[in-house]
């Protein structure tokens, strides 16, 4: 018998202030039996960094030619293609061709993170609207402990640093700009 998605209730008051976007969301995720805590509360720091009114998060995993969230005009276009992981070359440069911009959240230990950007760094390098952030493996594990059913986090975006705090504590997040 399959698993069932497990749902998660999320209340964001975000205030970006290298954007001067200020503003409250809601909204109801659910996370895949085999995604971690990690993957799902990853996808929300892509959230968080370009909230826009227009950003969804999308089936992600179910589906092969979708990212974890994308910003579409309103004539359909991609305008912003969110991924999370470690994607193969291939992936990016699909997003790349689909997309007017595109921001990849990489996140992992050391042992899995170096090798893979090393080995793709010099391809991937030609895209001029790919941005790769490397989230830390200490700051993406107490991300991943603020994960509940039911969240209410205060999100703070200054100068490309990033505090999350919620009921059950809080994470300052340094984003490593890996490209451009």
């Amino acid at each position: 018998m399959a698993q069932n998605a497990t749902v998660f209730r999320v209340h964001l008051q975000i205030a970006d202030m290298d954007r001067h976007h200020y503003s409250d969301y809601s909204h109801t995720l659910a996370r895949h039996p085999s995604e971690t805590d990690l993957r799902m509360m990853v996808r929300l720091l892509g959230f968080m960094l370009r909230a826009d009114e227009r950003l969804e998060f999308t089936r992600g995993l179910c589906v092969d030619d979708e990212p974890d969230l994308w910003l579409k005009s309103y004539s359909g276009e991609i305008e912003l293609w969110i991924d999370t992981g470690l994607p193969s070359e291939k992936r990016i440069r699909k997003a790349c061709n689909r997309s007017k911009q595109v921001l990849l959240l990489v996140y992992g230990t050391d042992q899995a993170v170096n090798p893979w950007w090393s080995g793709l760094q010099g391809q991937v390098g030609r895209f001029d609207n790919l941005e790769v952030l490397r989230i830390p493996p200490q700051q993406s594990d107490a991300l991943a402990a603020l994960a509940e059913r039911g969240m209410h986090l205060n999100c703070t975006i200054q100068d490309g640093q990033v505090w999350i705090s919620g009921d059950h504590g809080e994470v300052t997040i340094d984003p490593e700009k890996w490209l451009p």
